[in-house]
């Protein structure tokens, strides 16, 4: 008969050691480096977003500075988009490119007023002698292509006149007055960008600003014919710059106030 053997019992497994007790020396260290570690990554998180948000902020646009007579100016987009009293569209760097020599522009407040009417005519009569040289002459005011082509047609004026509703271009020449409005001056450049002349001034005032430079730089010698008088009364031309001032200050009420401030005429 066979020996039946007993199996014996598997070993019963050896306990976890006891957990050591923390003191207070080392409780203290474990909960400082759990807090230590989302802090630092709090900091850092921060720190990127306040150094994007720096990197990201645009930088405010430059201003350019305004031109000065001796100066020169980059004709390339100087004073934005304009338009002629026939509707074209053009600009200065348009403009000089087309001339021979360079453009004279002369800025007024209002089309049809007395003042304003007067600079125009007194360009006008002196016309020949100021453009022999090969300076090309335009009028530059807010007006619409309306009253720009009214005030050309009964002045009989030969060159055209500049439409700058938004004041881009009187502007950029530092012609623009606060709040609105436009001062009288002359502004002359030349084919390379130099400006040649670049003053405010009364009606007889710019025509004979630019004289004087087309005869410093002999471009009408001998032809030059003697400065027209005006004949302008002691305190007439203040009474024009006033009656402008208030004209300007109107609000335009479309193509029916041109008419009428035209049939004022």
């Amino acid at each position: 008969m066979p020996v039946e053997l007993r199996k014996r019992k598997a070993p019963a497994p050896v306990p976890d050691p006891p957990a050591k007790k923390q003191t207070r020396t080392t409780k203290a260290a474990t909960k400082a480096k759990e807090t230590s570690k989302p802090t630092t990554a709090k900091s850092a998180a921060a720190n990127g977003s306040s150094k994007s948000a720096k990197l990201a902020k645009p930088a405010k646009p430059v201003k350019p500075a305004k031109p000065v007579a001796g100066g020169a100016i980059a004709l390339d987009g100087f004073g934005g988009e304009i338009e002629t009293n026939d509707g074209t569209k053009t600009s200065l760097k348009a403009l000089v490119d087309e001339s021979i020599s360079g453009v004279v522009i002369f800025t007024y407040p209002r089309a049809s007023t007395p003042g304003c009417t007067n600079q125009a005519c007194l360009f006008r009569d002196s016309y020949e002698s100021l453009t022999k040289g090969g300076l090309a002459i335009y009028g530059l005011s807010t007006d619409s292509p309306k009253a720009n082509t009214t005030f050309k047609t009964k002045q009989n004026l030969p060159y055209p006149l500049l439409c700058d509703p938004g004041a881009t271009l009187i502007d950029a020449i530092g012609f623009k007055k606060a709040p609105r409005g436009t001062t009288r001056g002359v502004f002359v450049v030349d084919k390379s960008g130099k400006v040649l002349l670049l003053e405010p001034g009364s009606p007889a005032g710019t025509v004979q600003a630019v004289k004087k430079l087309v005869e410093e730089s002999g471009e009408a010698g001998a032809a030059e014919k003697p400065a027209e008088s005006t004949d302008e009364k002691p305190g007439e031309e203040k009474e024009e710059e006033e009656e402008e001032e208030e004209e300007e200050a109107k609000p335009a009420n479309g193509e029916a106030a041109e008419e009428k401030t035209g049939a004022a005429e």
